[in-house]
Parts: C-alpha cells; sequence; structure tokens
C-alpha cells in the first residue's frame, strides 16, 4: 500500500465559520504587498511580496495551533559529493539562529511537539502547541529567523555529523533497508530518487562547512518555502503576524533552476544479491511508476492495496495464507517526478525464497491478465475514502502533512487525489497494471534478456496551472466546539456510571470535527495464579478476535468497518485485552454491536491461527540479531526477575519459539470461555454520540457476558537489582543499543514523585536540550537518540528510572563515561532554578496539549476508572509540579537516582569496533611488554 492509501498523508479540509465570520475575514484589507490566492474547502492561500507562500487553515475545535514550514529541497537537490546534505541541514537548522540561540529549550519551554524531516523533494519543521498569540508570535520569530540566520557552525558540525552518521548506521542494522537501498539504487541510473536521503557515509563524514552553509543560503529563501498555519487561529490577525515576521526578510537575487534530470526507461530487468547476517529471508521486486500528481495515480494506489491488503489482497492469499511466507507488503510514495512501486516478501530461513519469488512475480504479473473484480476496486475505495476523510479531521496532521503535496507541486493536489480516487474503475486499474507492471520495467534478483524489450515510457507530470486553474472543492466539513483541555472542565463535562454486570462507563459528549467519537473499552481478567504459563495463549486470544467470528468472516469484518469509516483495534495480552474505536455519532452504535460480536464470538479459525503462529515465529526470529530487541529482552530479564510462568516473566527467544510452536488451537478456545468477560470492563467515550442509544448497546451486548475465572489485580513487586553491566556481541551490526535503569520503591502517590518527574524532564526529556541530548547528542555528537524516564506504579511502591542511548559500538565507552558524569553532576550540584522554570512551564503545556486529543483522553478516562480517579487528580499533580524549588526537586533526585546503582545493558559488534580501534592505533602505542608476530 502506498503511504497515500493508508491515510497517512491525507489531512483533513476546513472548516464551516459562520457567516458573519466568512464576511469579516473578506472584509479585512490585508497587509501592503500580501496577496490572497485561492481557496478551497477552508484552506487558503496567500504571497508574500517576497515569494513566500502562506496556507492558512482556521479551525477552533482543538486549542492548538500548528505551524509546519515546507522547503523545496531534498535529496533530489543534491549534487556530487551532497548526498544527505539536505538532511544534514535539517539537523543543523536546530543548533540555534542569530535570535534562537537555543531552540531546544524554547520548544521545551513553549510546551510544543516538534520534528523536521527530510525527503525525496522537501525538507520540513513543524511545532504544534497550545493556542495563544503569544506562542504563535514565538513560533513565527523562530521560523522566519531560522529560515535566513541559522548558525551552522563549524564546530556544531563536528558534533551533528555522526549523530547523522549514527542514524545512517540504525538503518544499516536491517536487512529489509539495506535491501529497499540496493534495489532502489540499482533500479535508477541517474535521478536522484536512487539515492538514499540518508546520504552517503563519506559524504557525511566529508562535507565541508561552506558547501552546507552554501546550500543553506541558497535553498533556504522565502521564495522556496510554504508556509502552513493550522488550528486556533484569527486568519486576518495571523496572515499580519505572518507579514510581520516573514515579510521584511528580501527575495534573493539568485534564481533556482529547475532540476531536469529525466530517468531512462529501463529496457530490461536488473537484479540485486544482498548478503548480510540475518534471520529472515527477504524477496522484492520494484516498478517505475508515474510521478504521483498524475491522473493515473489513484488508480496505483488501488492497484498496490488489491495486491497487499491483508487479508483479501492477492499477494497475502498466494503468500500469506499459503504459509510460502509470513510478511508480505507494497507501497509507492508521493513524487514530483516518475517514482516507483516496491513490493517485498519475508519468510523464514528454511522456506524457499524461489517458490517466493516466483509466486510474487507471477501475482504481479497476472493482475494486468486477470483484471481486478468490482468487488476489489470499490473494498480498496472504501477503505482509502475512510482514511481520507478520518484525515480531514485532524487539522494537525493536515497542517504537517500538507507538505507532501506541496513538494509534489501544488497544495490543492490533496483535494485532487480525493476526487481521482473516487472515480476510479476497474478498468483503469488493469490499465495501469498493463502498463507499468511489465518485465522489462522492474528490477529483481534475477535477468531475462528479450529480442523484443516492451518499454514503458513515463509521463512527465502534467500542466498544474491547468490542472488546479478554477478548483473550488466540495463544502467544508462542520466544524466541532471550542473545547477547553483543563482537568476541572473536563471532569465538569464528564459523567460516570456504573452500568449492569459492573461495567463502569465515563461519558465525555462534545461536538467534534465531523461528528468523531473516540471509544476505548478494557475487559480485565484472570489473576497471578489461574494466569500462570498462559502468557502466550493469552497473546493469542486477543490477536485472533478481529480475524472473524462466528457470523462474521474476516473479509466481512473488514469490509463492513469500512463501509462505517471506523477503526476498530483489539489488542492485549496477560489479563487485559482493548478495543480501540474511532467512529462518527451516526455510524459507532453499529460499530458497537461489531465489537460486541467480535468480543463475545470469535470464530478462532485453523487457518488464521496458523497464519498467525508463522508471523509470530518470524517476528522472534527475526529479532534474534537486532541489537535493540536483544538488549531490550535482556534488561527486561535482568530488572523484572519473576518466576518462569509467571504472568509477569520476560521469555528468552528460545522460549517464545518453543510455547509458540506448542500452543494449540483448543488452548486459545479454551482461555476466551475462561477468562473472557464483561464484568470488571471499563469503558470511556469522548466526542458526538448519542448518549441513551449508545448506553443501551453496551448493556446489550455486555450486560450478562461473564467470565468464569476470578479477576484479580496483578501486583506489580519491586526487586532491588544489584548494580551490573552486561554486553551482548551482535555481529555485523553497524549500529549498538544501550539500556541503564534503577528499580524505585515509589508509587506515583509518593511525596517525591512530582519532583522526581520534573528531575527526569530536565536530565533525559524535553526535545534534545536535556542534560542528556545537551552532552551526549548536541555537543559530543555519541547518540543519534539519547533520553531517560521516569515511572511509578499507581498501586504498587515498584517504579523505575531508565535511560537508554542509540549509538556506534566505537563510543561504548565514551557514551557510559558521559551518562555516569551527568548523573554524577546532578547527585552534586543539582538542577538550577532557570532550568526548572523554563522546564516546568514546557512540561505543563505539553499535558494541556495531550488532554486535547480525543483518542488520548478517552484513554485516560477509561484507565482512571480502573484507578478510581478523575481529572482532580492531574489537576492535584499539577500543582505539585508548580510549587516545585530546585532544593525539593535536587533532593529527590539525590535520594532516589544514584549512578553507582546503575543496571547497565549494551548490545552492539563491540569485538569489531575493538579492532578497527587497534587497527587506528600506531605501533608505537602498543606496550612494551606485549608480544608481536
Amino acid at each position: 500500500m502506498s503511504a497515500l492509501a493508508s491515510g497517512s498523508l491525507l489531512a483533513q479540509p476546513l472548516l464551516n465559520g459562520t457567516t458573519a465570520q466568512v464576511y469579516a475575514q473578506a472584509s479585512t484589507a490585508l497587509p501592503a504587498g500580501v496577496t490572497k490566492g485561492a481557496t478551497v474547502e477552508g484552506i487558503t492561500e496567500y504571497n508574500l511580496k517576497n515569494g513566500l507562500k502562506v496556507l492558512l487553515f482556521p479551525d477552533v475545535s482543538k486549542p492548538t495551533i500548528t505551524v509546519n514550514i515546507t522547503y523545496l529541497v531534498g535529496s533530489r537537490h543534491e549534487g556530487l559529493g551532497e548526498t544527505g546534505m539536505a538532511h544534514l541541514l535539517e539537523h543543523m537548522v536546530f543548533k540555534g539562529s542569530t535570535k534562537h540561540p537555543n531552540i531546544p529549550q524554547e520548544l521545551t519551554a513553549h510546551g510544543a511537539r516538534p520534528n523536521g524531516t527530510t525527503w525525496l523533494d522537501r525538507t520540513n519543521y513543524f511545532e504544534t502547541f497550545a493556542a495563544t498569540d503569544e506562542n504563535l508570535k514565538w513560533a513565527l520569530d523562530l521560523e522566519s529567523d531560522r529560515m535566513v540566520n541559522s548558525f551552522i557552525k563549524k564546530e556544531d558540525l563536528m558534533s551533528e555529523f555522526s549523530v547523522v552518521r549514527n542514524e545512517f548506521e540504525s538503518r544499516e542494522n536491517s536487512p529489509q533497508n539495506v535491501l529497499n537501498e540496493r534495489v532502489v539504487s540499482t533500479a535508477y541510473l541517474w535521478h536522484n530518487y536512487g539515492k538514499s536521503t540518508i546520504g552517503n557515509r563519506s559524504d557525511l563524514e566529508k562535507v565541508p562547512i561552506e558547501n552546507l552553509q552554501a546550500f543553506y543560503k541558497k535553498y533556504y529563501q522565502p521564495d522556496n518555502a510554504v508556509l502552513v498555519v493550522a488550528g486556533k487561529i484569527d486568519e486576518a490577525k495571523t496572515i499580519a503576524m505572518v507579514n510581520e515576521y516573514f515579510g521584511n526578510i528580501p527575495r534573493p537575487a539568485r534564481v533556482l533552476q529547475p532540476t531536469y534530470t529525466v530517468e531512462p526507461v529501463q529496457d530490461g530487468e536488473r537484479s540485486v544479491t544482498l548478503r548480510r547476517v540475518g534471520d529472515t529471508r527477504v524477496v522484492s521486486a520494484l516498478y517505475h511508476i508515474m510521478p504521483s500528481s498524475h491522473p493515473d495515480y489513484p488508480a496505483m494506489d488501488v492497484l498496490i492495496d488489491i495486491l497487499t491488503d491483508e487479508p483479501s489482497g492477492r499477494l497475502y492469499k498466494a503468500l500469506i495464507e499459503t504459509k510460502k511466507a509470513s510478511q508480505q507488503y507494497g507501497y509507492s510514495f508521493m513524487t514530483k517526478d516518475p517514482g516507483h512501486a516496491y513490493f517485498a516478501v519475508e519468510m523464514l530461513k528454511e522456506k524457499s525464497a524461489d517458490e517466493a519469488r516466483r509466486i510474487l512475480l507471477n501475482t504481479l504479473d497476472s493482475i494486468a491478465i486477470k483484471a481486478p473484480t468490482k468487488e476489489e476496486v470499490d473494498r480498496s475505495k472504501a477503505k482509502q475514502l475512510k482514511y481520507v476523510e478520518m484525515a480531514f479531521k485532524d487539522v494537525e496532521q493536515l497542517g504537517r502533512s500538507l507538505s507532501e503535496y506541496i513538494a509534489t507541486g501544488d497544495w490543492r493536489l490533496l483535494f485532487l487525489y480525493r476526487d481521482q480516487l473516487e472515480k476510479v474503475t476497474p478498468a483503469d486499474v488493469q490499465r495501469v497494471a498493463a502498463y507499468y507492471f511489465k518485465p522489462s520495467n522492474r528490477t529483481i534478483g534475477e535477468f531475462i534478456p528479450e529480442t523484443k524489450p516492451d518499454r514503458a515510457e513515463m509521463p512527465d507530470a502534467p500542466n498544474l496551472a491547468a490542472l488546479t486553474q478554477n478548483y473550488k472543492g466540495r463544502a467544508a466539513m462542520a466544524q466541532g466546539e471550542a473545547f477547553d483541555p483543563s482537568p476541572a472542565n473536563i471532569d465538569g463535562r464528564t459523567k460516570r456510571v456504573e452500568m449492569p454486570n459492573t461495567i463502569e462507563m465515563a461519558l465525555l459528549p462534545k461536538s467534534t470535527r465531523g461528528s468523531e467519537v473516540n471509544v476505548r473499552m478494557t475487559l480485565r481478567m484472570g489473576d497471578v495464579k489461574n494466569l500462570a504459563n498462559k502468557s502466550t495463549v493469552s497473546s493469542f486470544a486477543a490477536a485472533l478476535l478481529d480475524k472473524g467470528t462466528t457470523t462474521r468472516s474476516r473479509q466481512q469484518i473488514k469490509d463492513e468497518l469500512d463501509k462505517l469509516k471506523a477503526q476498530v483495534s483489539v489488542f492485549g495480552a496477560g489479563n487485559n485485552a482493548s478495543v480501540s474505536i474511532k467512529a462518527t455519532k451516526e455510524t459507532l452504535p453499529e460499530v458497537m454491536r461489531i465489537v460486541g460480536d467480535i468480543l463475545k464470538n470469535p470464530a478462532f479459525d485453523a487457518n488464521e491461527f496458523e497464519k498467525l503462529k508463522q508471523e509470530q515465529l518470524a517476528q522472534v526470529e527475526s529479532q534474534r540479531s537486532e541489537p535493540n530487541a536483544i538488549a531490550s529482552n535482556l534488561f527486561q530479564r535482568t530488572m523484572n526477575p519473576y518466576a518462569k510462568g509467571d504472568i509477569r516473566y520476560t521469555k528468552t527467544f528460545d522460549e517464545e519459539v518453543a510455547d509458540i510452536k506448542a500452543l494449540k488451537l483448543d488452548d486459545v478456545k479454551k482461555f476466551h470461555k475462561d477468562f473472557y468477560g464483561a464484568q470488571n470492563a471499563t469503558v470511556s467515550i469522548v466526542g458526538d454520540f448519542d448518549e441513551p442509544k449508545i448506553r443501551k448497546i453496551v448493556s446489550d451486548e455486555f450486560g450478562l457476558w461473564k467470565a468464569k475465572m476470578p479477576f484479580s489485580r496483578v501486583v506489580t513487586e519491586f526487586k532491588a537489582i544489584p548494580a551490573g553491566a552486561q554486553n551482548i556481541e551482535t555481529p555485523d551490526k553497524a549500529n549498538a543499543l544501550m539500556l541503564a535503569g534503577l528499580n524505585l520503591p515509589v508509587r506515583d502517590d509518593d511525596p517525591d514523585y512530582a519532583a522526581l518527574v520534573m528531575g527526569n524532564y530536565m536530565l533525559g526529556g524535553g526535545f534534545l536540550n536535556s542534560r542528556l541530548a545537551t552532552r551526549i547528542r548536541q555537543k559530543e555528537g555519541i547518540s543519534y537518540g539519547v533520553g531517560s524516564s521516569v515511572n511509578a506504579s499507581p498501586w504498587d511502591k515498584a517504579g523505575m528510572f531508565m535511560t537508554y542511548a542509540i549509538y556506534n559500538p566505537e563510543n561504548s565507552e565514551r557514551l557510559v563515561k558521559a551518562l555516569r558524569e551527568e548523573l554524577e553532576k546532578v547527585q552534586k550540584e543539582g538542577f538550577t532554578a532557570e532550568e526548572l522554570n523554563a522546564a516546568r512551564s514546557g512540561f505543563l503545556q505539553s499535558r494541556q496539549v495531550t488532554r486535547a486529543q480525543d483518542p488520548s483522553l478517552a484513554g485516560t478516562l477509561n484507565n482512571y476508572l480502573y484507578l478510581n480517579r478523575t481529572m482532580a487528580w492531574d489537576a492535584d499533580f499539577e500543582k505539585k509540579i508548580a510549587a516545585l524549588t530546585p532544593e525539593s526537586v535536587n533532593a529527590a533526585m539525590k535520594k532516589h537516582i544514584d549512578p553507582a546503582k546503575l543496571t547497565i545493558i549494551q548490545a552492539g559488534d563491540f569485538a569489531k569496533a575493538a579492532k578497527k580501534v587497534a587497527e587506528q592505533q600506531p605501533a608505537s602505542s602498543v606496550g612494551s611488554g606485549t608480544k608481536k608476530d
């Protein structure tokens, strides 16, 4: 499935403001030099005299604003020796600018959710924050200043290039990622889409700072950027603010020339073979396809989905249902120039790669002959249009995902894609398959010569001006209310009720965009004794629930939910199972009935059971050589040493494999029969819903459903673990993972807990400005990812402090030394009042932003039913945070976080790293007592 098809790139269209609001905005004079462009479904385009394009999307339903600036520069624009430069520059721009010398600190202080991303055709920076004029002015000032005044200093490059190299190496750990890069680079002879955005190692290490500065000055200019401001904004006030901060930046004298490299038509199959350490086999195939602005691109999305969807996809049925492979997938990316579709199949070592390759290619070839049915096309369209509509309800996502359409050529392509997707027919899909999916246009693992090559010419991108001229879109989606996410307001609006059979409900009705509603339901089951030796069967029972019922097949469940434009996720293990639902006011009643069927009447089909076993076995096998999985497994086993068989016990990989292989379908059926019931269930609903109707449905569906086995909370025991360190070798892996931790005898109502949370936030939280990130990533460039956390149980005095870092194995000693020194510094010197005040402001704002997300709020209310808490707990906790002093935070950290007691687990190729270091040492450094051959 393409990224578009999965719904990850489509965001939402617009709000229906009142007639008075629309008239007021239309009659407001624009700032001097600002012109107004197209308006489509609530998004309005403005243009500044210096060339900056601005898109404004007001929405009062969430108290947040997203600012996203997209620069039309990505890996496609990089020249010889410049690979990875766009991405490296993305990192450097966070190092500070003239007016904003410590950007990570500011982002944390404003409680923002920020990031920057680089892709083939663009680079973007965004931040989502609480909607205030102060925050908006700060964000606009930040982005306008770092557009032209970022430092891009040599000393910062020295530390940051190794961080980016660390990110490069983390990708090198995955054979699947590496194979993808090799296949893509083989498919493109000349076009830069064949080069990975992360870049080439030597380019990253050797790029002169002058080249990076020149690249920055060339592309980071107002005439090469599009600014999006979405959320709770006043449009007239906002465009005036934008002009105030960006309008004075002069239009540059240089003229950007468009890229003009065209990839030649491929005239025969190409092949690539990768040999590396790994635990699963992978076979893949790539085809060149049209640019994503082409009218046929939606048909390509449908084609990919028909092939790869689970469980209806042709590849899924041919490979997974027949147990020839454990995983299959396919996708395409949005690109300005002609791009590619990529398919891959993964299987266990003992499976036949030749057979998988044959089935893969035969299936891809045959779709041009065996035309897709109307049912297949309609099913795919229903699913993808569901994702489109759901994405249209999220202004934050829109503010970020518009970058993809901007990079493709025009933001209005977002709406044209939707319109064209609705019109796709089976004939369109077959025509696209016949034209692009041909042997001469693909890159795989073999070569077949042909006397008469059958080639596929790539169409040019259409004339976008003509394509989008006078496009008006549709009526805007109804907007929701302006909701106050304060704990007091949430408690005041929430009704808590106890249904028959002790089902507890938390109901928070509110007007939402598109009448969206979010539901969380949790079933709690069993106890420590009756769940002994049942961790595997409990996870399988939960995983199989949505794979078919006694009245609905797996496919029927998917089709019904797609038609209802609803999302349902079922997950669980151990002593609970949960359901996450996203629907609308109109569809929620029927969705709840389907969920009732899923939970109470699972079919536990034998074929689905066997497929799940194969998937789980492949997943475990793929983890055996991965540093992250190995370190995480050993860390959990070390820090939580429960007896084997205990539901809290962490298994070894061998134990997991043995238990999965030994599991019988009858075991799963019996577990469901004995343990599943609703007498200890909690349900939370946030959004637009009919309360009497939903309460009746919950009562009808679950009121009489009881489990046989009793439920009792599983206690979390505090374990005092002796300090220690373990290194695990993971050969041929370029990246390593360190996990370090300390168990704490604290509960979340402990007098020290708020101080510990705030102390950890300054130590390893925030956005790149914590003590650990500043030292280990920003200054020394040891790690791409580093941070820490503190958690505590609401029931038991059993918490944990944990820190992690992703790094090159050569830096192992430097990393541990830096970590210990920073922890010791906290012990000796503590945090300053200035640090505390800045961190506290950002921390409290970030909690408000989290409460503004309906899915997150539904999860909190559901959990609080079980804990017998209200949002007053949050208000009290935030009062404790507000009352903290440097002395109280420092005392708590000194009391509980002792670096001498840490357990440190590291996994990586340390032998190879040691050998490399030894080879780099001059001969004179060898001690006189060392024997030489």
